[in-house]
């Protein structure tokens, strides 16, 4: 799962959050070579001919919007969640893909996780709610891991 507990004591944990990444760095290059190496097998027919220099510049423009497309998408799946709990408190903190840094805090005693099987943009969309506020956490992850995350929260957040 995307999200890892770290948990110092009965009542004090770090909760962090992550979205899911199915193509690792290697796998990455490893794309992208082999879309250069199949885009320029049909160019080993046109060696020796001036055709060659007519479409080379377009399959290295396809190769470059693909590297350019995935590079995005990496930058864009740049978020970072932690949510830490002491023994009073709540901390939520959201690193977004661009350097902004979102924060909520509450007593923990009224921090209370909602699940909306199907009000938010989401299915079984996860909130915390407390301290006059109500914000979203895990968004980003899939439909099944919201939801074992608001069983954890749950299990968590429950009084002593």
């Amino acid at each position: 799962m995307p999200y890892r507990w770290t948990i110092s004591s009965d009542t004090n944990a770090e909760l962090r959050l992550w979205p899911h990444n199915s193509l690792p760095p290697k796998g990455f290059a490893a794309t992208v070579l082999g879309i250069f190496a199949l885009a320029t097998i049909p160019l080993i027919m046109l060696l020796g001919s001036i055709l060659l220099w007519g479409i080379l510049p377009f399959v290295l423009l396809a190769v470059a919007g693909i590297w350019w497309a995935l590079q995005i998408n990496y930058r864009s799946r740049r978020i970072l969640e932690v949510l830490t709990l002491s023994d009073a408190n709540a901390h939520l903190v959201r690193h977004d893909p661009g350097g902004a840094m979102q924060e909520w805090q509450c007593i923990r005693y009224w921090a209370q996780p909602e699940l909306h099987p199907d009000d938010g943009p989401v299915p079984n969309y996860v909130t915390l709610k407390g301290g006059g506020r109500e914000v979203e956490i895990g968004a980003f992850l899939s439909e099944d891991e919201r939801k074992a995350l608001y069983d954890d929260l749950l299990t968590r957040l429950r009084p002593a």
